[in-house]
């Protein structure tokens, strides 16, 4: 019968945080040294006007950014996500354009602003803005107002 050997729970997650540590200072420091003496071989090499020189450009302009993703692995690679998350709010008050007047489309405007707002802070629109008219309607101080927004604690 083969015995398996356990190795203790300290020893197995030291061994990770030593191996995330590498993977960290790779990250860190070699990879971006390594493809900046790379990107700058080439920048000498290719023609600025060419394709390639253009997308190599183009890098170097972003050195910063990707630096920035390199270093946290918290920052996505694209701004997809948050692009997506404000396409509605963008063709929201786009339609507003054919409202037929300028007061009724900026009005349509805010109401569709409030409305995406709401939506990208989990908060269901309808009952949101029910709560909010109700509120207004019964005397809630002008002072206070922003404390009805869709993205305060207190907002259901």
């Amino acid at each position: 019968m083969n015995r398996v050997r356990l190795l203790p729970a300290a020893l197995c997650l030291s061994a990770v945080c030593g191996l995330l540590a590498a993977c960290q200072t790779v990250t860190e420091h070699v990879i971006p040294q390594a493809f900046g003496d790379w990107l700058r071989e080439q920048r000498a090499r290719v023609s600025p006007k060419s394709r390639l020189g253009e997308k190599l450009a183009y890098i170097a302009r972003h050195w910063d950014g990707l630096q920035v993703f390199l270093v946290d692995s918290r920052v996505e690679m694209d701004s997809n996500a948050v692009e997506n998350l404000a396409r509605p709010i963008a063709l929201n008050r786009k339609n507003a354009l054919f409202a037929g007047h300028d007061e009724g489309a900026a009005a349509w405007a805010r109401i569709a602003s409030l409305i995406e707002t709401a939506k990208l802070n989990r908060v269901e629109p309808y009952a949101w803005l029910k709560a909010t008219l109700e509120a207004i309607a019964a005397g809630h101080p002008n002072s206070h107002i922003d404390d009805l927004l869709p993205f305060r604690p207190s907002s259901s």
